[in-house]
């Protein structure tokens, strides 16, 4: 039986040499990929650190609803518990806003990635079972609905946890809050490395792209793990799996709370990154913008979703940049202004995408046919079985 993603690179079982310069020619086009795009300014570069840190929250999301089948609206609000709590273990606002913290930290707190990213992962994960556990018996539009629900009760209560405590500064948000070092080495500012000058937006694609790679050989090998199949089993029929002897209560709960921990390491990212954070970041529409990008890109399959994470936050960005010279260059002037454009284009390619692909842009391959058999026909054999 094939493995799921044996699409994404060559065997390296079956062909060592392709493999390993596959895997060389992409570590290389990743290296050098920011000093190729900030060529036209520092801005690309940070479309290409938002586009990891998307990639990180659909592989999280991937897990609940590509793995095992559990539609879930209301994600953003675990990319919000982890961006809060890097927020209020790097910056002064604890310090400032309760006397006894101010005693035993009186410069502030300035925790750790090593302690602050870990903490936010499992807080994020704490999250994530408490989440799932009211909701073990609901699926389909049921489970959407409770989940919606979640995710705005946790931006409702950020928006308003200033008074009569002041732990999220309400509608303020949180600022300055410090940048992520390593080694000593600030990330928010410029560095010198090997004689190359790295701003803080290069330093930080490195950081993300590491993150990315971490939670993509992560999600790859729980995929064919026995928890994997267990989920996969879920998804295709829940009383079979239970039949089959597995705990569907346990398995789920791992799902909501391993997908969870994904998005509060992105979150903790993303606030050290923006340095500033405020409930309307953590809106409705980020989940369905996830979401999206779990469903077009290939549900269950990493290389999709990963796709799918790239295009649908890096095109409409493009688009914002170029829209307007384009108009300009070929009518004269503005025709339609670009945020009209680019989300008129971004729901058009999710209609068009959901018509003709609707299984996603790259969906995972199917098993049960030998590698012979797709070889034989040339790559384009037909191929049954479940996934």
């Amino acid at each position: 039986m094939a493995a799921s993603h044996s699409s994404f690179f060559p065997s390296f079982k079956d062909n060592p040499g392709a493999a390993y310069a596959s895997a060389i020619a992409v570590a290389i086009g990743l290296a050098v990929l920011p000093f190729v795009v900030g060529s036209q300014g520092n801005a690309w570069v940070r479309i290409l650190d938002f586009a990891l840190l998307y990639v990180m929250l659909a592989l999280g999301l991937n897990i609940v609803v590509g793995y095992a089948g559990l539609l879930d609206l209301g994600y953003v609000a675990f990319y919000a518990v982890g961006a809060y709590m890097y927020a209020l273990l790097a910056s002064p606002h604890l310090a400032e806003n309760f006397e006894f913290i101010q005693e035993m930290f009186p410069d502030g707190l300035h925790n750790s990635i090593w302690l602050v990213v870990p903490l936010g992962a499992a807080i994020a994960a704490l999250f994530g079972v408490m989440l799932g556990a009211p909701t073990l018996r609901l699926r389909g539009d049921y489970l959407a609905i409770v989940t919606l629900g979640f995710g705005e009760i946790v931006r409702i209560f950020m928006n308003n946890l200033n008074s009569p405590v002041n732990l999220t500064n309400g509608p303020q948000g949180i600022s300055n809050i410090d940048p992520i070092s390593l080694g000593g080495m600030s990330l928010g500012k410029t560095q010198t490395i090997f004689g190359l000058t790295m701003p803080s937006v290069y330093l930080y694609y490195y950081l993300f792209l590491a993150l990315a790679i971490v939670i993509i050989v992560l999600t790859i090998r729980l995929q064919d793990s026995r928890l994997g199949r267990a989920w996969m089993a879920i998804r295709e029929d829940e009383i079979a799996a239970k039949a089959m002897g597995i705990n569907t209560r346990n398995v789920k709960l791992l799902a909501f709370a391993m997908g969870a921990s994904f998005g509060g390491v992105a979150g903790a990212m993303f606030s050290a990154f923006q340095g500033f954070v405020s409930p309307e970041s953590f809106t409705l529409m980020e989940s369905i913008v996830i979401v999206a990008m779990v469903v077009l890109g290939g549900m269950g399959h990493v290389p999709g979703v990963i796709l799918g994470a790239i295009l649908l936050y890096a095109i409409p960005e493009v688009l914002r940049y170029v829209a307007k010279p384009v108009q300009e260059a070929v009518f004269g002037h503005e025709v339609v202004a670009p945020e009209a454009l680019r989300m008129l284009l971004f729901g058009l390619a999710m209609v068009v995408v959901m018509l003709y692909r609707p299984e996603g842009l790259w969906p995972a391959p199917k098993h049960g046919a030998s590698r012979r058999a797709i070889k034989d026909a040339g790559g384009d054999a037909k191929v049954g079985g479940v996934q």
